[in-house]
C-alpha cells in the first residue's frame, strides 16, 4: 500500500477511494502496522515537540516539560490507536442491527481510513495555541465516517444515516470513559511522578 496516495485520496476524493477501499481484503492487523501505526505517530510526535520542547503561555507564563511533553505524547498514540479500535468495534457490533456486513476487518479499514484527517490535524500540536485546529480536521473525519459506511459496510441505504448516528453516540460514550480513565492515570503521574 502507498501510504501517502492513500492518504491524498482519502482526503481529496473520498467517494472514489472509498470504492477502492471496499474491494481490498486487508486484515486489521496489517492495516494496523501499515496504516495506522505510522499515521498515529504524528500526533504523538509532534505533542511531545510542542508541549515538550516548545510549550505554551499562559497568563504571561511559558510552560512546558519533557515529562508533559511525555505524557501527551503516550496519551495521543493510546488515544488514537485506541480509538481505532474501539470504534472499528462499536461498528462491527451495531452491524447486524443495521443490515450491515458483519466483518470486523471491513469495520477497522473504514475507521482506519476515517481518521485519516484526525491523524494528519496532529501535525497542529506542534504549537499548542493551534491544537484546537487538530479537533476542527477530526470533524472532516466524521464526514469520511458517513460517507464510507454505504460502500464499505455495505449498509442499506435508508438505515445509513441511523447506522452512523449510533455507531457515533456509541463511539463517544466508550471515548469519554477512556479519555476519563487515561486523564486520570495522567494526572496521577504528573502529581506523583513517572
Amino acid at each position: 500500500m502507498d501510504i501517502i496516495n492513500r492518504v491524498k485520496n482519502i482526503l481529496v476524493s473520498p467517494k472514489k477511494e472509498w470504492a477502492a477501499i471496499e474491494g481490498e481484503n486487508a486484515p486489521h492487523t496489517k492495516l494496523f502496522t501499515a496504516y495506522v501505526l505510522p499515521l498515529s505517530l504524528i500526533p504523538a510526535l509532534t505533542a511531545f515537540v510542542g508541549y515538550g520542547l516548545i510549550g505554551y503561555s499562559v497568563l504571561g507564563v511559558h510552560v512546558h516539560s519533557i515529562g508533559w511533553g511525555i505524557r501527551q505524547a503516550v496519551s495521543q498514540w493510546i488515544t488514537m490507536a485506541g480509538g481505532v479500535y474501539i470504534t472499528a468495534f462499536v461498528i462491527h457490533f451495531l452491524s447486524g442491527h443495521f443490515g450491515a456486513r458483519k466483518d470486523f476487518d471491513k469495520a477497522f479499514s473504514l475507521v482506519a481510513y476515517a481518521y485519516t484527517p484526525t491523524f494528519a490535524g496532529g501535525i497542529f500540536y506542534l504549537l499548542p495555541s493551534l491544537s484546537w485546529l487538530a479537533s476542527l480536521a477530526s470533524l472532516y473525519g466524521l464526514y469520511l465516517l458517513y460517507t464510507g459506511m454505504q460502500p464499505v459496510m455495505q449498509t442499506p441505504t435508508d438505515k445509513n444515516t441511523g447506522y452512523f448516528v449510533a455507531s457515533l453516540i456509541a463511539t463517544v460514550a466508550v471515548a469519554a470513559v477512556l479519555s476519563a480513565v487515561l486523564a486520570a492515570v495522567l494526572l496521577r503521574s504528573y502529581m506523583g511522578g513517572w
